[in-house]
């Protein structure tokens, strides 16, 4: 006692100490040291006394005997350690015995340390020390937990906010995203274009978390801003690429899965830059009818890539179903290490039943064969039915505004706006005029809800001087089976192979109190084509092709073709009254 006495005490600790020992004088001793170093005590006789003591009192440190009535130090501590708690609460064990494997239960059961008795005031106030700098360490590594939890629950809000929340059609999209972390280094976009048009997007970035995932905001700013804006797929590749490109550090890059559904619901235009295969399947079935491998290297590696090369175009039915997949879904694995692997991907497929979801049956088939197993990478599926209701939120109106023949301009000549573009050569392989045009004409008129309808009425006819006019292409291959397979094909062949033609633009906006009036005439250098079939009052609407130049007929005010056809004159008014 004499030693507890005099102790010299250094220490300047302040909280609350449990000590619990079926000995009153134990308790008393054990006391008198802990007060010196500036705790405040309260005492247990037993072990079941100390279990309530410390869910009331919620002590800083517990001082534990072993062997106590009614309930011994183990069980007691083994009753604390299992409450809930963010806080860390150290417990050193007061013992008399010196058998290795009762010690080692000490630990086993949640203690943090023991202590031989007699007890040592100088080894106690030592080991008290040491638990307050561990109890201090886990206090800031929980701070810093919270902290890096509110930062990444910012970061998600960020991330969903930049990335997922403009995706559209997503209703009728079936999709199974599962991240490996948090964040997903997978990522699923979905945009129309001004003519309608379902862009959509799946790309993989090298690994997986927050790392990967930020990728995923400059190539989803790029990919929604020149899809609103028309531009082609290439054109979306290739700046998508470049922006990688500058930004991702060396060796990280996106695989990438594009696909363009037509609003016609007819043709599909796809690209696959180091993914696993694009799946079309059959309505009836879900046959897998068609295979686009990967024939291109991922965006953000280098920027000599030519994204023409790399897009296939493909016929389809209403009712065909597109699947997009990420690697993580079949290189995921069970607890035996075994791979889901494309056979029970593509078994999972071909059992789906008539109007059941592909995306249900693999989710399942994936699930019972992973069951707990850890996820190492990103699982990403895309179900995308090719049928009307995915075009359900474009609000693309295909009708004319003005139908009233005596609308008439009544704005001055000098109000109004002259555009003349010219392209020529190779300009007309890899440009598209039309984008830049549209952009000028808004910044300018302000068209409003009308810059879609004039997004296409100058694609189509800018598609038919190309097409028909400079390329010389017979429409009527669109009519067989595999038709604009071998269009767009022969269409590749003959864009590579252009050396010279020439295609110009030329616009004349007029404005009005009201509304305003656009002529555009589209000349070409090709030798013409047979027009006649395309007059107002003889449109065929059953036929395959053809179908642009009907369109631009019914949303234009007037349409003129001069002889021998390779010039057209249109002229589309609005009234925003």
């Amino acid at each position: 006692m004499n030693e507890l006495a005099h102790a010299d005490v250094t220490l300047n600790s302040q909280g609350k100490a449990l000590v619990a020992d079926d000995e009153r004088s134990n308790r008393i001793m054990l006391g008198a040291i802990l007060k010196q170093v500036g705790y405040e005590v309260v005492q247990a006789e037993n072990g079941k006394e100390a279990v309530e003591m410390f869910k009331s009192e919620s002590p800083d440190i517990i001082l534990m005997d072993v062997m106590m009535p009614v309930m011994n130090g183990y069980d007691a501590v083994s009753e604390i350690k299992a409450l809930p708690s963010d806080k860390f609460t150290p417990v050193i064990f007061l013992t008399g015995v010196s058998d290795e494997d009762d010690l080692a239960k000490c630990i086993k059961v949640g203690g943090d340390d023991f202590l031989s008795k007699p007890i040592s005031s100088t080894l106690l106030k030592a080991k008290i020390q040491s638990m307050e700098r561990f109890s201090q360490l886990h206090s800031e590594v929980n701070m810093l937990y919270a902290r890096s939890q509110q930062d990444q629950h910012m970061a998600e809000e960020l991330f969903a906010g930049a990335v997922v929340s403009d995706n559209v059609a997503l209703n009728y999209i079936n999709t199974i995203l599962k991240p490996a972390e948090l964040f997903s280094g997978d990522v699923l976009l979905t945009a129309y274009s001004p003519a309608g048009d379902l862009n959509v997007l799946m790309g993989d970035f090298t690994g997986h978390g927050l790392a990967a995932a930020l990728g995923a905001m400059p190539a989803s700013e790029v990919f929604r801003a020149m899809t609103g804006k028309g531009y082609s797929t290439q054109q979306i590749l290739s700046a998508i690429n470049s922006k990688l490109l500058n930004l991702l550090p060396t060796g990280m890059f996106m695989a990438t899965q594009f696909v363009t559904i037509a609003n016609t619901l007819d043709h599909v235009s796809v690209c696959n830059c180091g993914m696993p295969d694009i799946l079309f399947l059959n309505e009836e079935n879900s046959e897998i009818t068609h295979r686009i491998t990967s024939n291109g290297l991922p965006l953000g590696i280098t920027q000599d890539i030519d994204f023409h090369d790399f897009i296939e175009v493909i016929n389809i039915k209403h009712g065909d179903k597109i699947l997009m997949v990420s690697d993580g879904l079949t290189e995921a694995v069970n607890e035996q290490k075994e791979q889901f692997g494309i056979k029970r991907f593509e078994d999972a497929i071909s059992s789906s039943a008539a109007g059941q979801s592909v995306v249900d049956n693999v989710s399942e088939s994936l699930q019972l064969h992973c069951k707990n197993a850890s996820q190492a990478d990103d699982i990403s599926l895309a179900e995308i039915p090719c049928s009307p209701e995915i075009f359900t939120d474009t609000n693309v109106e295909l009708t004319n505004t003005v139908n009233d023949s005596s609308f008439i301009t009544d704005s001055k000549q000098s109000d109004s706006i002259d555009f003349k573009l010219t392209l020529r050569g190779s300009r007309l392989c890899d440009s598209d005029p039309i984008p830049l045009l549209i952009n000028n004409l808004n910044e300018i008129d302000g068209l409003g809800g009308h810059r879609r309808i004039l997004y296409t009425i100058l694609t189509e006819l800018y598609s038919n001087a190309l097409d028909h006019g400079v390329l010389g292409l017979n429409s009527s291959l669109k009519e067989t089976t595999d038709g604009f397979t071998q269009y767009y094909s022969e269409r590749e062949k003959k864009l590579k192979s252009l050396s010279d033609g020439q295609i110009t633009i030329s616009l004349n906006s007029r404005p009005s109190k009201s509304g305003g009036e656009i002529t555009i005439v589209v000349s070409d250098s090709g030798s013409g084509f047979d027009y006649s079939n395309f007059q107002s009052d003889t449109l065929d609407h059953s036929r395959l092709s053809g179908r642009g130049l009907q369109l631009v007929y019914e949303l234009c005010n007037s349409i003129r073709f001069n002889p021998p056809g390779n010039q057209v004159k249109a002229t589309y008014s609005w009234n925003n009254s």
